[in-house]
């Protein structure tokens, strides 16, 4: 890759997030829950996304049943301590549920729990006026973190305003829920195979973002979500590069070139 990148002096320091890439299984391959965003959004405006966002501080609140990994093991996966682990784990769980409705997380006696019952809870957690903590306390929930994998690492270019240092998480939708679109950050959504949505995207139908890209590529290798899930995975971070005022087509990472193959030649080409 060349070294010749000129990078701002004083770039934004990252924002800690979590994105969960929720998948099923089709017949015609491995679906994946995707999210056409708002154009009003400060980030990512009109792209096509997987259900996430940032990790809220009392994300990391200890006080809360957890069952599976554990906060270091999921350090040790994603390059972090062991409470922005926590954090992060919780965030996707959070994240998922307000995006899209679909909960990961058990009764107590691991029984599948009332999801429609709590969307007075999920509209207050969307609100910030109820941590994720204090939410399966009231509703003594187990968070579940044994039905999340880890998936990637993405860091957003240095040159950008807005910054997320962003762990990727794979789940599979858990039987019963469902997946929705209520919530005021996107304009659309719903399922496709990995495929297709990569063949939307080469036809200019959506609008994917490397990490998005990256990650579809990543589930399209597999025939099934348990092949998919069982796969072992190094996770190292990607921190594309870009030249001040670049745009799309000039960013720089390991898979750059087959991204940049992959615009459809009539998208406008915006100054990130």
């Amino acid at each position: 890759m060349p070294s010749n990148i000129e990078s701002p002096a004083d770039p934004v320091p990252p924002r800690d997030a979590a994105t969960v890439v929720l998948v099923r299984d089709g017949a015609d391959g491995i679906e994946v829950f995707l999210q056409r965003r708002v154009q009003q959004m400060a980030f990512a405006g009109g792209m096509t996304v997987f259900p996430g966002g940032g990790v809220d501080p009392r994300d990391g609140e200890v006080d809360l049943a957890w069952h599976g990994p554990g906060a270091l093991w999921w350090a040790e996966r994603f390059g972090a301590g062991e409470r922005g682990a926590r954090q992060l784990v919780c965030a996707a769980v959070r994240e998922t549920f307000e995006e899209c409705g679909v909960l990961l997380v058990s009764e107590a006696d691991g029984g599948a729990p009332d999801v429609a019952s709590l969307a007075p809870a999920r509209a207050r957690l969307e609100a910030k006026e109820l941590s994720l903590a204090q939410f399966l306390r009231d509703e003594r929930l187990v968070l579940r973190a044994d039905l999340l994998r880890p998936l990637a690492h993405w860091i957003t270019p240095k040159n950008e305003k807005r910054r997320y240092d962003t762990r990727f998480f794979l789940a599979a939708l858990p039987e019963g829920q469902h997946a929705d679109d209520r919530t005021s950050e996107v304009e659309e959504a719903g399922w496709r195979t990995a495929t297709q949505a990569l063949a939307d995207w080469s036809a200019g139908r959506c609008f994917l973002l490397p990490p998005t890209w990256s990650q579809l590529r990543a589930v399209a290798r597999h025939g099934t979500v348990a092949e998919l899930l069982a796969a072992e995975r190094v996770i190292e971070s990607v921190e594309p590069e870009l030249p001040l005022g670049g745009a799309i087509d000039s960013l720089r990472f390991a898979e750059a070139d087959e991204y940049v193959a992959s615009i459809p030649p009539d998208i406008p080409r915006p100054a990130l």
